[in-house]
């Protein structure tokens, strides 16, 4: 089973505790630690990145859809120091001409504590101008930090013609208990 944001129930005004549902965070933590071996096996000097930066926030399930207005939705996982620090949702609305579904894993790796912590504050956004590396199997690129971040998508299933990452915002909560 894949955690997609859109099947999470929680209620807006909640101070976002509940990004995910209690009982899918696990298997949410497991599917980001499976991306992110993906992410390392398709990229040079992802593995080099992943260790080098503050913090990372990686989105295992992204689904993607339009049809001239087009939407993404994922939740994530925030790892620093290699441990789970919190939970994120990504949201993005498109328009213009589009069409098709895409599913893709996306890692957002922060270079600085600054940009981190602008993530951590919640209601974090990419603007239009952001971009990302993506990353097809077989196909390896490298990856680098620009303005205190490297963003990386890498497609799991579907049909569009590109993945965009303008216009996307995040929230952000804390993990409570014991993450391994």
């Amino acid at each position: 089973m894949s955690i997609y944001a859109q099947d999470d129930n929680y209620d807006d005004n909640d101070n976002n505790e509940n990004l995910v549902d209690q009982d899918k965070k696990e298997e949410l933590v497991r599917d980001a630690k499976r991306a992110k071996k993906a992410f390392i096996e398709n990229s040079k000097n992802m593995s080099e990145l992943f260790d080098s930066a503050v913090g990372y926030v990686i989105f295992p399930n992204v689904g993607k859809g339009a049809y001239i207005l087009g939407g993404a939705a994922g939740n994530g996982v925030l790892f620093e120091n290699g441990k789970v620090q919190g939970f994120a949702e990504l949201r993005q609305v498109d328009v213009g001409l589009q069409i098709g579904g895409q599913a893709y894993r996306q890692a957002i790796l922060f270079q600085t504590k600054n940009e981190l912590n602008q993530f951590k504050k919640g209601n974090y956004s990419l603007s239009g101008n952001a971009s990302a590396v993506i990353l097809e199997k077989g196909k390896a690129k490298n990856v680098e930090f620009n303005n205190g971040r490297a963003i990386v998508t890498m497609p799991k299933a579907g049909a569009m013609v590109e993945v965009s990452v303008g216009g996307q915002k995040f929230e952000y909560a804390e993990a409570k208990g014991n993450w391994k």
